[in-house]
């Protein structure tokens, strides 16, 4: 059984504790031995997959996080559209250890992640699936229930101004990050010239600041370890790289 207690699989704790981490975006049809170089050399805590914006199939994901728990590294999977928030569950039962949720704007779909993403009596989760992270060794349903709600990770990505100046309503309890999408961010902030967010970087740090005081983290895409500095000084915690 994966060591699902410690090292990358302390992910959440560590988001809430204020640390800082760092995650990099791989393809599912990566190999393992390419995979754990990448990891190790880069000392990330976390893999991203996508597939909003890439070809998904059910069983190359169960592959993919099957490799990755031998690795011992957390896989935060990007599900395909904002409107299947209400499939995350289904998503959960193949394995990922944590689900981004794009172009979020309404905080009805958060609450809709939130419940399915989390187990009764915090969520409506539903029982199954013999893929799911962590789950060997863990069969007693309320002690799996429980771990998992202290290791699943819930980001909800911004991807407009509206979002944006909405991003304490949309930190709900259940939500572990906040990420960005700085492309379609771009494309709402060039539809709103008058608005008094210009830049990403405005919208980073007014993120920031209003999720002061609260163990919801800021991700934001930062391409390479060459601007790591730049996000973190402006409070960034969740640092997501490319392997490309």
């Amino acid at each position: 059984m994966a060591d699902y207690a410690h090292g990358a699989f302390s992910l959440k704790k560590r988001i809430h504790a204020g640390e800082t981490v760092y995650g990099i975006s791989v393809p599912m049809t990566i190999d393992k031995g390419k995979l754990q170089a990448i990891v190790e050399r880069g000392g990330y805590e976390f893999v991203s997959v996508d597939s909003q914006h890439s070809p998904y199939d059910e069983d190359r994901l169960v592959s993919f996080c099957g490799m990755a728990a031998e690795i011992g590294v957390h896989v935060q999977f990007r599900i395909k559209h904002t409107r299947n928030s209400y499939l995350i569950g289904n998503y959960l039962d193949i394995g990922p250890t944590g689900i981004e949720v794009p172009q979020v704007e309404e905080e009805s779909t958060v609450d809709e992640s939130v419940a399915y993403f989390y187990y009764p009596q915090k969520g409506i989760r539903s029982w199954g699936g013999a893929p799911r992270a962590g789950f060997e060794g863990r069969e007693d349903r309320l002690g799996y229930a429980a771990w998992w709600a202290e290791t699943g990770v819930l980001w909800m990505q911004l991807e407009s101004v509206g979002s944006v100046t909405n991003a304490r309503g949309l930190a709900k309890p259940g939500v572990d990050c906040l990420s960005f999408g700085p492309n379609d961010l771009m494309f709402s902030i060039e539809a709103h010239p008058e608005h008094h967010l210009k830049t990403v970087d405005d919208c980073v740090r007014h993120v920031v600041e209003q999720l002061e005081g609260s163990t919801v983290a800021v991700c934001f895409r930062s391409s390479t370890p060459d601007n790591r500095q730049k996000y973190e000084d402006m409070g960034v915690r969740v640092l997501l790289e490319s392997a490309l």
